[in-house]
């Protein structure tokens, strides 16, 4: 069960995150807004504090950005990031990869609470692994363009309703996406092959 300063932070984020995402006329700027807010306000801020919430040499820390579909529809690719090394930006991965790719192909959202007990689970980011991470599709008009990734190495961290928040920074995500002629910002990104 969340308190009520969870909702409050979570009030506070979606407001900055729509308010400062609508100034912007880069849609990648945009969204740099909208996983800035989720990365802050999405998920237990003392789970690093609790037993087995950190490994040893682990710190507490977390990461978001958005995998976007290639137009191609077979790859991922990492944008509007944060905390990822400068050199994971425009990472891109098989969209059959892991949790990304599960989430851009079937369209279901995953929490996984604790990354140790989940299969799927690859380390993506370059310079360690997550212990607690949210995948859920940016949707418009029932074709997934993307997953807004916010993860922590804090195990527990995320819970089912972080899950349920974090899919209204996806939506405000895919709206912000498509107003900003998002598609054809990211087909430029991508070199012909």
């Amino acid at each position: 069960m969340k308190d009520a300063t969870y909702f409050e932070r979570v009030i506070h984020g979606l407001r900055e995150a729509a308010e400062k995402s609508r100034l912007e006329p880069d849609p990648e700027g945009a969204l740099r807004h909208i996983t800035h807010w989720a990365r802050v306000v999405l998920g237990d801020p003392d789970a690093g504090k609790r037993p087995g919430g950190l490994k040893p040499g682990e710190r507490d820390f977390k990461v978001s950005g958005i995998f976007f579909v290639t137009p191609r529809r077979d790859q991922l690719m990492l944008m509007a990031e944060h905390e990822f090394p400068a050199e994971q930006h425009r990472l891109k991965i098989s969209i059959t990869d892991s949790r990304p790719g599960y989430t851009a192909r079937t369209g279901e959202p995953v929490v996984a609470s604790n990354t140790d007990d989940d299969p799927m689970f690859r380390q993506i980011l370059k310079t360690a692994r997550m212990g607690s991470a949210v995948f859920v599709p940016l949707v418009w008009q029932s074709e997934v363009l993307g997953v807004l990734n916010v993860a922590a190495q804090a195990r527990n961290t995320y819970d089912t309703k972080d899950l349920e928040i974090a899919i209204l920074f996806a939506n405000l995500a895919a709206a912000t996406w498509i107003a900003l002629d998002g598609p054809n910002y990211l087909a430029a990104q991508v070199p012909a092959s």
